[in-house]
């Protein structure tokens, strides 16, 4: 069985960290706050998963901290704690420099070349590089998941190969 990899969109990890005015997100139909992330996450923890802060995801969480009315001490202090982790391996994240080679000028190139495109169907650079980041974990044979309420993004998400069961001689 391939090993599990949660990429953390910015609205899931504010509603995680519960950022004063980020603290639940989703359509009506499908709510999802710090309790649901919580539990979801420990049980993704439990099962060995890996999870990935994506540069984007780490820029917007902290300009939502930065901007809130209210506990940005605390809730910046939570998010350097978890990028602490990142920047060392601690599982259950993946190392943050696993991403560096996205960051290469042929990559960048290949973005500046995709990313007007995407921008004009209303994708923002941020949604952009966490398709790529998603994009790089599954074609390293990992089985990846978004974790996002934006329908849009999780759009994205990379397709599972159907795994073909071995005959039996």
């Amino acid at each position: 069985m391939r090993k599990r990899v949660l990429i953390l969109d910015t609205s899931v990890l504010c509603c995680w960290l519960q950022v004063p005015g980020k603290a639940t997100t989703g359509p009506a139909n499908d709510r999802w706050n710090h309790d649901r992330i919580d539990a979801l996450l420990e049980q993704e923890r439990a099962k060995n998963s890996t999870f990935v802060l994506p540069i984007a995801t780490l820029i917007e969480t902290g300009n939502h901290i930065a901007q809130a009315p209210s506990q940005r001490f605390e809730r910046a202090s939570n998010l350097a704690n978890y990028l602490r982790e990142a920047a060392d391996a601690r599982s259950p994240w993946a190392a943050f420099t696993d991403q560096s080679p996205l960051w290469q000028a042929e990559n960048l190139r290949t973005l500046a070349d995709s990313w007007p495109r995407l921008a004009a169907a209303g994708t923002s650079i941020g949604d952009a590089t966490i398709k790529d980041v998603a994009e790089y974990y599954a074609k390293a044979g990992y089985f990846v998941e978004i974790l996002t309420a934006d329908a849009g993004l999780k759009a994205y998400e990379p397709v599972q190969p159907v795994a073909i069961p071995r005959r039996r001689r």
